[in-house]
């Protein structure tokens, strides 16, 4: 719970936290008294309260009031540089805010107002000396360094952005070779006002259709390493006047309107979360009057507002075609419904006008209990924290008991009408990535299966005899290109299994991959029920006649399978045939990775002293041991 014990003012702080936005604003002031009036007493969690409060629903005003209850996240900060044409001190402001309320800790480098190409390109920079390892570019249309002229052909205008291209390419490039860091680049956002009014878009040598054409280069040619922040997104969400008010440009050199402030840093958060592995897996859908109208127990299938025929009914059909767009590109779906499950999943089966069938959902929990407690038994079925789940409720009493009984939920506000169910949870950017791979796709399917093991698992008399019957087979391979994409995805996103959290990005890995002196392993796995895919990585160094375990991670998913005794097996070979006499391994604590605490003493490592909280183990490399027995043949390569 937020607060390390009771105080006057918790139900005002309460009250504030459970409310939808709609009634928050009227509650701030009391809110902030409440937080002033237990700020700096040891006994009480200011910090907690101030986070849970952070919003993109609040004006630059309120979070600015919020900041001074909101320490510093802690741990090893990310070194992020936010260089731009227009000035970027508010935009750092609040991006701080967010990236603090998250909990990713981060140190900024603020580049000099205009200056991004010559502080990159400059050997010698305040920035080469930062040494970067995000670097935001917050540019704009006016940072295009070439202009069209209005009587261009298409060829003409094609070469001009092909040169336009290479001096972007140089950034990037530059960024990458020098500090090995990932870029965040806008893309172009394109003014409303145009002198060819609607014919813009085809001429050829028109700014618009420039714009267009270089935000399409971007979009097709961007290396990996190249994350696109698309301000024409943000533009359509927020009020396009409000952006391009040119008043706060020509007075202050502002990015975009002070309004829209919010929006952009809240989605820039987005992109540097989803980059360390902070994004939401889970989505937990209640059921009725949220994706059918109606309350299936009292009308039946038959009677639920769903489909053609009405503009409600259409709205929620809608609605499930954006949940069924996020499940295919990875998001889990769950159930989380106050009925009987029978009845629950009847309009699953038997409604043809469902675009979310059965097959969809990973997880199904329809029962009498309150949600927050189901929502714990959704976490634990799935392996996942309670973190990584956000609830769609239609019901703003629901919303506000599990705010208050599970705070780690996150809980979007919704309206009434279900046409804007869509917008309110897109706008949130919960779901975030930087990349798409073949196993994101598939990775709902993984989580269904493995709450089908678990459930098979319950019913077995004993623990081997289950997973013998599950006929494991695992394959190892080393990094490369086929799949660095998805080791560096788990570097990134897994917290629960890891021993040392370390962040790599893809141009470190790939480094990493090509240097003698390490070896990288990665380990998927399948069985009888189906492909769980890449689910462990492996970073070994070797120094000297040790080999170094600098990272070791592994899915959740897999928990309690005997991979982590194969892992071992593996990396006593790689030692062996290293000449190495000895694997070392280090614990360092996190929030979440309690679960690891123990794995390397169980494992049979024995302690080699400790550096502030981090352990360090050693495991000497004898040709006498053996490893225990597991489960899991290795599939042999043909």
């Amino acid at each position: 719970m937020p607060n390390k014990m009771t105080g006057p003012d918790d139900d005002v702080l309460e009250s504030y936290i459970q409310a939808d936005a709609s009634l928050r604003a009227g509650l701030f002031k009391s809110f902030i008294r409440a937080l002033g009036s237990i700020f700096g007493k040891p006994e009480y969690d200011s910090a907690s309260w101030a986070r849970r409060a952070i919003s993109c629903d609040l004006d630059y005003f309120s979070l600015h009031k919020l900041r001074k209850f909101l320490p510093p996240a802690a741990g090893a900060p990310i070194r992020l540089a936010v260089l731009g044409g227009p000035t970027t001190l508010q935009l750092v402001e609040v991006l701080k805010i967010f990236l603090d309320a998250e909990g990713v800790a981060v140190e900024f480098y603020e580049g000099e107002y205009g200056l991004f190409r010559q502080e990159i390109l400059s050997p010698d920079s305040k920035l080469d000396r930062f040494n970067p390892q995000i670097i935001f570019l917050a540019t704009s249309h006016r940072d295009l360094s070439r202009v069209p002229k209005t009587g261009m052909n298409a060829a003409q205008a094609a070469a001009t952005a092909k040169a336009e291209l290479a001096d972007w390419f140089k950034l990037w490039e530059t960024a990458k070779t020098r500090w090995g860091a990932t870029v965040i680049q806008n893309t172009f956002d394109v003014p409303p006002w145009s002198s060819l009014g609607h014919f813009s878009g085809r001429c050829a040598g028109s700014r618009e259709n420039y714009i267009s054409r270089m935000n399409c280069l971007f979009e097709d040619s961007a290396p990996m390493h190249v994350v696109l922040h698309d301000l024409r997104a943000l533009i359509n969400e927020t009020n396009g006047q409000e952006w391009f008010d040119p008043r706060f440009y020509l007075e202050a050199k502002m990015p975009c309107g002070p309004k829209c402030l919010i929006v952009y840093a809240h989605s820039v958060m987005t992109l540097v979360r989803a980059l360390r592995g902070r994004s939401k897996k889970v989505l937990v859908l209640d059921l009725d009057n949220t994706i059918w109208g109606g309350v299936v127990g009292d009308l039946g299938p038959g009677g639920l507002v769903l489909g053609q025929g009405s503009a409600e009914g259409e709205a929620y059909l809608a609605f499930q075609e954006y949940l069924k767009s996020l499940h295919a590109r990875g998001i889990v779906l769950a159930v989380c419904s106050k009925n009987d499950e029978d009845k629950a999943k009847e309009p699953f089966r038997t409604r043809d006008d469902m675009a979310l069938k059965l097959e969809h959902i990973a997880c199904f929990v329809a029962n009498w209990q309150d949600k927050a407690t189901n929502l714990r038994e959704i976490a634990s079925r799935l392996d996942v924290g309670l973190d990584s789940l956000v609830l769609v409720d239609d019901n703003p009493a629901e919303r506000a008991l599990v705010r208050q009984l599970a705070p780690e939920v996150s809980v979007p506000d919704f309206p009434e009408d279900p046409a804007g169910y869509a917008r309110a949870l897109a706008r949130q950017r919960y779901f975030e990535t930087v990349s798409f791979t073949e196993e994101d796709g598939r990775r709902t399917d993984y989580y269904a299966q493995n709450v089908l093991r678990k459930e098979l698992a319950s019913r077995s008399e004993d623990i081997s005899s289950f997973l013998a019957s599950l006929n494991m087979v695992a394959r190892i391979q080393p990094v490369s290109d086929l799949n660095i994409e998805r080791a560096v995805q788990l570097i990134n996103k897994s917290n629960q299994f890891n021993l040392t959290t370390r962040r790599y990005n893809l141009e470190e890995v790939r480094r990493i991959a090509g240097d003698p002196s390490w070896s990288t392993v990665t380990i998927s796995l399948k069985d009888n029920h189906g492909d769980s895919g890449l689910i462990s990585v492996l970073l070994l160094h070797q120094e000297g006649p040790n080999l170094d375990i600098d990272t070791w991670l592994m899915s959740c998913r897999v928990l309690q399978r005997g991979v982590e005794q194969f892992a071992l097996k593996h990396i006593v070979g790689v030692a062996r045939d290293r000449g190495c006499t000895e694997v070392v391994g280090r614990y360092s604590p996190t929030e979440k990775n309690g679960m690891v605490k123990e794995l390397l003493p169980r494992l049979g490592f024995l302690a080699d002293g400790q550096d502030g909280a981090t352990t360090r183990w050693r495991f000497p490399v004898s040709a006498a041991w053996n490893s225990p027995h597991v489960h899991i043949n290795l599939e042999v390569s043909r």
